[in-house]
């Protein structure tokens, strides 16, 4: 929990950003460029980092990049994002990334992104957010997955550091 506010649900950080693969996004395969998905994830984790504590945000690190199929130039690439977890100064996005074929309305699944975003205050410092709510078991899942990926993170940091002697 944090000192800085109430704390807040998840479903007030929930944000979305959609837009249409052309020819500009794509890799020498044809298909749609790994970066391309990579940067829409960090725009809509700091959409969904910002609507839940109010401060300007960076992002510091990327926990996981999972692609599961490709993405295909002249389909909606639709990805949707809510914070999993708040702790003191930082946050942890979940992504969800779609491809939409525009004439038929199918989606797909294509990749899934976890993010850390760290709130800032107006001298660009580490400064607290909001608590989270989980209001359905989903969320509540989410936030103990986000708890064992930042209990990981920490004790790789730690194993990596105690190593350097």
């Amino acid at each position: 929990m944090s000192e800085s506010a109430d704390p807040r649900p998840v479903s007030g950080s929930h944000s979305e950003l959609v837009r249409w693969m052309g020819i500009e996004d794509a890799n020498l395969a044809g298909l749609v460029h790994g970066g391309v998905v990579m940067k829409m994830c960090d725009e809509v984790a700091a959409v969904a980092a910002i609507r839940h504590c109010g401060k300007r945000i960076v992002t510091a690190s990327v926990d996981r990049m999972t692609f599961v199929e490709p993405v295909n130039v002249g389909e909606l690439l639709a990805c949707s994002a809510t914070v999993n977890a708040a702790w003191r100064t930082s946050m942890e996005v979940g992504v969800r990334v779609e491809a939409e074929n525009p004439r038929t309305g199918e989606r797909r699944h294509t990749s899934t992104a976890y993010l850390t975003m760290v709130a800032l205050d107006d001298d660009a410092k580490p400064t607290p957010v909001p608590g989270l709510v989980t209001e359905t078991e989903v969320e509540a899942r989410r936030q103990r997955e986000a708890e064992l990926r930042r209990a990981n993170r920490l004790a790789e940091r730690e194993q990596i550091v105690g190593g350097r002697g």
